[in-house]
């Protein structure tokens, strides 16, 4: 009879931890498949930089001029029409965003499509919090839609082009952000974010980013 009892209770507690196991499993799948990234973390990633002074040994000195430059190039490509960029005008917004706070978010659009997913409209709404956030407001952002390498170029750029745009009205539309800081960009399958798997799906992103280079305060 003991015996029998030490049995059960021994069986009950594998059953317990197996259970648990499980459970804890599940949670870290759920946790792992959710890609959403919440609005504060994409505040914290887009915080602008402060301008550079040249206080401390080794520290670059803020290139007036060279600002100058870049906002009037900035300043020009504002309220244009995405598939209007030139080549060269999409490589200098790749050129001035590569020094500047971004962030890739996994937003995912319909099969050959321009209409956000379903599965991704929290993703946006995230994105649209972060940019109302009193911290960034009055900051230019690009918006920069990026495909897989699966498809023709021409295909490709012109998808990405339309899905930036899907983002820029989806942002002004439900959380009135002006559409004057928003300058929308594609670029296809030209910048894959992993060039050893242009099919991977996480090559189908949407980019971010803050273009300012001091406090977003104006």
């Amino acid at each position: 009879m003991t015996s029998f009892v030490r049995f059960s209770a021994i069986k009950a507690i594998t059953v317990c931890a197996a259970l648990t196991m499980t459970a804890g499993m599940t949670a870290n799948l759920a946790l792992a498949g959710d890609a959403t990234i919440p609005a504060d973390q994409i505040v914290h990633a887009l915080q602008p930089k402060p301008l550079t002074r040249g206080l401390s040994l080794g520290e670059p000195q803020l290139d007036q001029a060279a600002k100058a430059k870049e906002d009037n190039f900035l300043a020009s490509v504002r309220n244009r029409k995405t598939r209007s960029l030139s080549l060269g005008e999409r490589e200098e917004i790749a050129s001035i965003a590569s020094t500047k706070p971004n962030i890739d978010l996994e937003i995912q659009f319909d099969y050959n499509s321009a209409d956000i997913s379903k599965t991704s409209t929290q993703a946006v709404q995230e994105l649209g919090k972060a940019l109302s956030n009193p911290s960034l407001r009055g900051s230019t952002f690009v918006v920069a839609g990026h495909t897989d390498g699966i498809g023709s170029d021409a295909f490709n750029q012109d998808l990405s082009e339309r899905r930036a745009d899907t983002i820029k009205t989806y942002l002004v539309q439900k959380f009135g952000i002006n559409g004057t800081d928003l300058v929308t960009v594609g670029y296809g399958k030209t910048k894959l974010k992993d060039a050893q798997n242009p099919n991977d799906p996480i090559n189908r992103r949407v980019q971010v980013v803050n273009m300012e280079t001091k406090t977003a305060q104006k």
